[in-house]
Formats: structure tokens, C-alpha cells, sequence
């Protein structure tokens, strides 16, 4: 530990916590709007939070200005993320709208973390100030996972998250703005704009303010909560069709985003991983559309549903818009296929990202190639630059221990009570930040019913797999700690 400084990691924690403070301080007006009983909830909830991160702010403030090592950015990252889901859950068991500590812990994770899980069984009995921070949990955690892939993970140089940044490989982000900070600030304008054109689309296409407010928030990080028990499912299709494109959008990479408003169009439509976004989504779609049309009876209506439930899964948003559970068994394959592929790097999304499958496909592709032609010189190539070895290293390693950590946490699951395909789904499903999966915790469904222990996993996978698993694993070492 004598190389760890422990003031700098109170300090950004302490800070996250007055921001946490101030986000649920804001719900405080919806309640008094709405009549809903939970001002003095919300009122308690932030004061609590907001005196707890002023004290360990004040606490480690002289030690606190200095750059953060290796070891205490990984502890910062996910003891921050650990932390404000423990505060987070304040709101929830104070207005006693969610009764005991695991699941007001699982549905914070699963906001922050922006999977969408739920273990709430009746939605919209929740008081509205309450549905507001939940929908708020998603699009703090949305906008948190970027800043923190820019300032922090790509300085670790770990395993994956250092393709935001790898020169050759994929955009960095220098070549936007000199300075970070100024990146993170355009990359929070393009989020703001983002959401509030979501929010008045939704307002024109009829949907309630309060809805489309909430909606916008879940849509842009890739969420998933709804204000609703049926999800999207019993919207207009005009709704569903602006909750589709907006999906779609938060799954690309947001550099892209900053690329468009800058009319930079020809070198935004270059990049392999957006085109390949297009082919996978396109190709996917239509499958599935032709496999549903028996059970929607409609062209329009099957390509829609299609077309949503592959977005929803595949950003790793998790909106519902209908049963899928009633597909026929290679339509519910594909889906859950489709939980593997991930979204774009540098996007709100979850899962392993489409940018590390191409990479991986490619160096595949160079083995069978030198396992014919050994002195073959095979270059890699991505965005038409070339690959480095410990970048395809770093990708090959991520994706092996995404992999046992699924298989691992799906026998941990079974343990728990749960049937295969349950266990299954519900491991990737919070891992790759989803939201729902299939069995007992499909669409009609939710996490209700899975022991404490198995929602504390759960929870725990949840962060693990938005945090990209490494800093987490890291920090269990017990090398870690040693000089």
C-alpha cells in the first residue's frame, strides 16, 4: 500500500459523491410538481450524500493534487462506481419504494451501470420523483462511462480500453482538440443535444413530458429503464420508430457524432467499425423480419419489432416492444447471439464492442494465412492503419476473459436456483449491460426473483462488465497492494 496514496482516492470519490448529491437534489422539484410524498426522502437522500462527500473531500484536500498512479486510477474507478450505487440507493429505501438493501442496491447498479435489469414488479406505482432518479441513475452512468474512457482507462494502457486512443487503430481523440478537457466538453454537448432533440420528438409524437424526459435519459445512455411496466411495447409506432433512431445513434461511437456536426461526413463514413455497425444491423434485421412476419401478420409490424428489439440488444439499451419470447427459436438465437456483439467503442453501449470483434476476425484471418505461409509479413490493419501487437494482444485477452467470466458466472447462476437458459442470459445480459434476457429473466419477467446472493452477483457483474473487467479483477490481486 506504500505506493498507493489513499488522500487522492478520498478526494475524487468525495467528489463524485457531491455531484451524486446535487443530481438527486434535483428530483426534489419533480416531487413537489407531482404531489408524490418523496420531498422529504429526496430532501434526506441528498443531504446525506452531499455531507458524506464533503467530508472526505475536506478530509484529503492538502494531499490531493497530484497526478493518480496506475493503481489508484483502477481504485478510483471502481470504488467511485461501488460507492455512488451504495448512496444511490438512498432515495429508493427512504420512500420505502423498493424495501430492503439488495434490491435498491441492484436497480442502482443496474441504473448507474445503465443495464437496465430491474427488480421492480410494478413500475408505475412509483412515485415520480423516484422514476425520475432512476431514469437519472442511466444517464449520469451513460455520460460517466465516456469521460471516464478518456480520461482515465486510456492512460492505464489496459487491456481494450486503450483502443479509444491507440494511434493507427482508432480515432484519437488529440486529433479533435489538443486538450482533453476540451474533448469531454464537446462530447457532453454532443450528449445534451442528443437527448434534448429525443425528448422534443417524443413531445411531438405525443408522448407526456415527464415520459419523454425519462425516456430520452434511459435512450442516450443505453439504458433501458421505462416509466412503464410494458416498456415501449404499447406506444404509438411513431414512438417507437424515434426511440429506435435514437438507439442506433447512442450506439455509435460519439467521436463519429463530433465528426457529423463538423460536416466531416466522407471521413466519418470511413470509419470500418460504423459501416460494419450498418451491415450487422441491416443484415440482422431483415433475417428477422422474414422469421416474425408469421406471428405479426404485418410487414411494418414485424420489421419494426425486429428492427427495435435487435437495436435495443445489440446498443445494449434494453427497451422492450414486444414478447420476443414468442419468436420462434432462431429468431431468439440470433437475439441472443446479438448480446455478444456489443455496440460501437467509444459509445454509451455495452458488450465487447464491434471495433475489437473486427480486429480479432482480422488477426484470425493472418493466422490461417501464416499457418499456410509461415515467413508470410501480414501487417494488420484497421481504419487502413496499422494494428500494433499489443493491441491485438490486449483484444484477444479481453474477449478470452469476457468469455470465462460468462461461463463462470453462468454456473454460479445455476447454483443459485436458476435453469441454464436463465442463468445463461442473466450473466450476459449484465455484463454487457442489457437489461433483459431470456427465461426467467425475459422480457414479461424481470429479477425479482433471484436470491440476494445471486443479485449481489449480478450487481457485481454489472460493474465488472461496464468498468471492461480488468480494473475490477486488478484490484482483487493481491499483488496489487504489494510495492
Amino acid at each position: 500500500m506504500k505506493n498507493i496514496h489513499i488522500s487522492i482516492i478520498i478526494h475524487i470519490i468525495g467528489v463524485c459523491l457531491i455531484i451524486e448529491s446535487l443530481f438527486i437534489f434535483i428530483d426534489i422539484p419533480i416531487s413537489i410538481i407531482f404531489h408524490d410524498g418523496t420531498f422529504i426522502p429526496l430532501l434526506e437522500s441528498s443531504a446525506i450524500t452531499f455531507l458524506s462527500g464533503i467530508i472526505l473531500f475536506l478530509l484529503s484536500k492538502s494531499n490531493s493534487y497530484k497526478k493518480p498512479s496506475i493503481k489508484e486510477s483502477f481504485l478510483i474507478v471502481t470504488l467511485s462506481w461501488l460507492l455512488i450505487s451504495v448512496f444511490g440507493t438512498l432515495p429508493y429505501i427512504l420512500s420505502s419504494s423498493i424495501g430492503n438493501f439488495s434490491d435498491a442496491f441492484f436497480e442502482t447498479v443496474s441504473g448507474f451501470t445503465t443495464t437496465g435489469s430491474s427488480v421492480i414488479t410494478d413500475i408505475e406505482s412509483l412515485p415520480k420523483g423516484i422514476l425520475f432518479w432512476r431514469s437519472e441513475t442511466h444517464w449520469i452512468g451513460g455520460m460517466g462511462i465516456i469521460a471516464l474512457v478518456i480520461f482515465i482507462l486510456p492512460s492505464l494502457k489496459v487491456s481494450g480500453n486503450q483502443l479509444f486512443s491507440a494511434e493507427g487503430s482508432f480515432f484519437n481523440v488529440e486529433k479533435i482538440r489538443p486538450r482533453l478537457v476540451d474533448v469531454v466538453k464537446r462530447l457532453w454537448a454532443i450528449y445534451i443535444i442528443l437527448t434534448v432533440a429525443e425528448i422534443v420528438l417524443l413531445i411531438l409524437a405525443d408522448m407526456n413530458w415527464f415520459d419523454a424526459i425519462c425516456h430520452s435519459f434511459a435512450t442516450i445512455a443505453t439504458g433501458g429503464f421505462s416509466t412503464k411496466n410494458t416498456s415501449i411495447a404499447n406506444y404509438s409506432a411513431t414512438i417507437q420508430y424515434i426511440i429506435i433512431l435514437f438507439m442506433f445513434l447512442s450506439g455509435m461511437n460519439f467521436i463519429l457524432h463530433y465528426l457529423f456536426l463538423h460536416c466531416r461526413f466522407k471521413k466519418a463514413f470511413k470509419n470500418e467499425e460504423l459501416r460494419t455497425y450498418f451491415l450487422i444491423v441491416i443484415i440482422i434485421t431483415l433475417i428477422l423480419t422474414y422469421t416474425n412476419f408469421p406471428i405479426y401478420k404485418s410487414l411494418e409490424k414485424s420489421f419494426r419489432n425486429s428492427l427495435f428489439q435487435l437495436v435495443s440488444i445489440i446498443t445494449a439499451t434494453g427497451f422492450i416492444s414486444s414478447d420476443y419470447e414468442q419468436w420462434i427459436p432462431v429468431a431468439k438465437q440470433l437475439l441472443f447471439f446479438s448480446m455478444f456483439i456489443g455496440a460501437c467503442v467509444g459509445s454509451t453501449g455495452g458488450g465487447i464492442k464491434i471495433a475489437r470483434h473486427i480486429i480479432l476476425i482480422k488477426s484470425l484471418r493472418i493466422q490461417f494465412v501464416k499457418s499456410i505461409h509461415p515467413n508470410a509479413i501480414v501487417p494488420i490493419r484497421y481504419n487502413k492503419k496499422l494494428v500494433n501487437e499489443k493491441v491485438i494482444t490486449s483484444i484477444s485477452s479481453f474477449i478470452m476473459i469476457y468469455f470465462l467470466t460468462f461461463v463462470v458466472g453462468s454456473f454460479i447462476m445455476m447454483i443459485t436456483g436458476l435453469d441454464p437458459k436463465s442463468a445463461f442470459s442473466s450473466v450476459i445480459t449484465t455484463l454487457g449491460g442489457i437489461g433483459p434476457g431470456f427465461g426467467e429473466v425475459g422480457p414479461l419477467n424481470n429479477f425479482s426473483g433471484i436470491s440476494d446472493f445471486g443479485k449481489y452477483y449480478l450487481s457485481f457483474n454489472m460493474i465488472l462488465g461496464r468498468l471492461e473487467i480488468i480494473s475490477v479483477l486488478s484490484i482483487l490481486r493481491r499483488s496489487f497492494y504489494k510495492v
